[in-house]
């Protein structure tokens, strides 16, 4: 069965709007695990806009469970990963004026700064690196080559399809991907815009799948019926969506 993690940035961005001390993000990801999430997901940007170095040290320090800090290749940030030591470190493409992140991360033009990187994370016991990506088998090679343990699909663009018939012909691009990934021996998670809608057509279309990380659509859904509904919800529908080929 494909795991389940939560992204609680978006619980920090409701915080923030306030300048508030609540709803607490590592509080939220207590809710998550209860719901049966299997770890949880941060991204602490360089401009510290939702999740901060207080939210990251304090997930480390009272939850005892996988923990994905999405980065940039920042040296400033990585050395936060470094001290943090977290199960995974995803590394993600950022820009300041993006609302959310925009694409996969470019391992190709990137390679040097990326590998310098990844060898530095694995040198001071980060031992599993993944690589936010879009599905592109140039891309996924290169993933391989640098040394990274996974890869991570950008879902985006499948997520905001509205025809069917686009998101079949991207999925082809993402089954390809995720088959690239597998034997170059990368483990395969994905994630950005997946929700109740879109993910049965995607969990039964792409192959490999261990993990998925959805952060937004558990949060807004939280509204209505809780963190914790919300996050078995989804686990169901994922249980009852396994690849079939």
């Amino acid at each position: 069965m494909t795991d389940l993690l939560i992204n609680i940035d978006h619980v920090a961005t409701l915080r923030n709007a306030r300048r508030e001390s609540f709803p607490d993000p590592v509080q939220a990801a207590r809710e998550c695990l209860e719901g049966g999430a299997k770890g949880i997901v941060f991204h602490l940007r360089e401009d510290r806009r939702h999740i901060n170095d207080d939210d990251v040290r304090r997930l480390k320090a009272d939850l005892d469970t996988k923990l994905d800090f999405e980065l940039s290749i920042s040296r400033e940030i990585v050395g936060i990963c470094c001290e943090i030591q977290p199960y995974l470190a995803t590394l993600v493409p950022e820009r300041r004026e993006e609302i959310t992140t925009e694409g996969g991360l470019d391992a190709i033009e990137h390679r040097m700064r990326i590998k310098e990187t990844i060898t530095r994370l694995k040198g001071e016991g980060v031992s599993n690196v993944a690589l936010f990506l879009d599905p592109d088998l140039d891309q996924i090679d290169e993933a391989a080559r640098l040394g990274a343990t996974a890869i991570e699909l950008h879902t985006g663009d499948y997520a905001n399809a509205l025809r069917d018939e686009k998101r079949v012909h991207i999925l082809d691009r993402m089954k390809a991907a995720a088959e690239r990934a597998h034997q170059n021996g990368l483990i395969v998670h994905a994630g950005h815009g997946l929700d109740t809608e879109n993910y049965p057509l995607f969990g039964s279309s792409v192959p490999h799948l261990k993990e998925v990380s959805i952060g937004f659509a558990i949060v807004a859904r939280a509204i209505f019926i809780g963190i914790r509904g919300a996050v078995e919800e989804l686990n169901n529908i994922i249980a009852s969506s396994p690849y079939t080929g």
